[in-house]
Parts: structure tokens; C-alpha cells; sequence
């Protein structure tokens, strides 16, 4: 059975994605997986990450594009943070698209504003909205999955993911030391993992949603 897969803020946690993955049986040749960017972010060891994001893609996996993922296009001490990545890293970076349009879903890194059609919405409507768009009260044309926003701060418990009215949030605060989250939109199935440096990648947990 063909399945539709979605993770999203990574931020350098690589080998949890590798244990999700496993847990949930992932095969490239049957099922989609979706990366809703922030891979990397401007600590140094999740820099490197970026590589096993891209032998994802090769392997059929699509992915989109995330605001810490363009922190090289910032300004720091008076140079361009492009010194701090390989040039094959920033080209695949500059290469993913904003959103992602799949059966009935929409996948996004923050979000959309509402009222503005799609080809309208600007860069930073798709990689940094906020409250505007999760505290819509009606749904969109299609199903949105999304991250950026740790769940918590939508009113979630710490770690677990958050379902408003069409939209789906999965950024599970793994760069806060909470969960990393793929979630199965198919069977509605979550598999989380602990970032905690106490018990990294450690107390893995399988729930369900709808």
C-alpha cells in the first residue's frame, strides 16, 4: 500500500530520522515522503545534515524549503555566511520549492496567509507565517501540512502534534530538546522520537490521529 510520509524542522537530527523511518517502515519504491525544511539551521553540527536530505530526494523523497535553511544568505560580521557551506549544499538549497501541492494536501514549511491565492503568496508568507495563518477558523482548499511552529506554542502538549480546522502542524520542537515527528497521513499514524540530550533518540512513541 502506497503511503503519503511527512516530517519536518529536523534541524540536524539525522540519525532520529533514520530511526523513524525504520520504525515506520519507509520504502522509497512504494511510499512519499515529504521534508518540510529546516534541515539545517546556524549551529555547525547540523550543517552536514543537509547531505542525507539530499540522498533522500535522489532516493524519491520531495522536499520543500525552510527559513533556517537560507541563514548563509544572512549577514554576519560583515561577510556572507555562503563561506560556511559547501557549494553542492547551497545549490540544492536554492533549488526546493516553497510549497508542495499533493492529492488533497498542502505542504508548507509555516504556512499560507489567507486570502491570497498561492502564486501570490510571498517568501516569507510560505517560510515564516505565524499565528495569521494557524489562527484561521476556516479551512483552505486543501489539506495543509506544515511546521515551523513549535506545537506547544499552538496550545499542544509539549512534543505531540496539533490539528487545527484543514491543517496539520508537525513541528514537534525537536531543536527544543522536545520530539521529532514523521507522521503517516494515509493510516493517520505519528512516530516521534526524543530529542533530549538525556535520552537522545531514545523513548520512541507510535500514536494516532484523525
Amino acid at each position: 500500500m502506497s503511503r503519503i510520509l511527512a516530517i519536518s524542522d529536523i534541524h540536524g537530527h539525522v540519525e532520529g530520522v533514520k530511526i523513524l523511518l525504520e520504525m515506520a517502515k519507509y520504502d522509497p519504491k512504494s511510499d512519499k515522503l515529504f521534508l518540510l525544511g529546516d534541515f539545517i539551521d546556524r549551529r555547525p553540527f547540523t550543517w552536514s545534515s543537509i547531505e542525507y536530505i539530499i540522498e533522500l530526494t535522489e532516493k524519491g523523497a520531495d522536499a520543500i524549503l525552510g527559513n533556517t535553511d537560507c541563514f548563509y544568505k544572512k549577514k554576519k560580521n560583515g561577510y556572507i555566511n555562503k563561506k560556511l557551506l559547501p557549494r553542492s549544499t547551497i545549490k540544492f538549497i536554492e533549488s526546493l520549492p516553497l510549497y508542495i501541492e499533493y492529492e488533497d494536501f498542502l505542504f508548507v514549511h509555516a504556512g499560507i496567509r489567507p486570502g491570497f491565492p498561492l502564486h501570490l503568496q510571498s517568501f516569507k508568507d510560505l517560510t515564516d507565517i505565524r499565528e495569521p495563518f494557524w489562527k484561521t477558523a476556516y479551512p483552505f482548499s486543501k489539506f495543509v501540512v506544515f511546521g515551523h511552529t513549535p506545537t506547544e506554542k499552538m496550545g499542544a502538549k509539549p512534543g505531540e502534534i496539533w490539528m487545527g480546522p484543514g491543517m496539520l502542524g508537525i513541528d514537534t520542537g525537536a531543536k527544543h530538546h522536545y520530539r521529532l515527528t514523521l507522521v503517516n497521513l494515509t493510516e493517520y499514524i505519528s512516530y516521534s522520537i526524543s530529542t533530549n540530550p538525556k535520552h537522545l533518540y531514545k523513548d520512541l512513541r507510535i500514536s494516532y490521529f484523525k
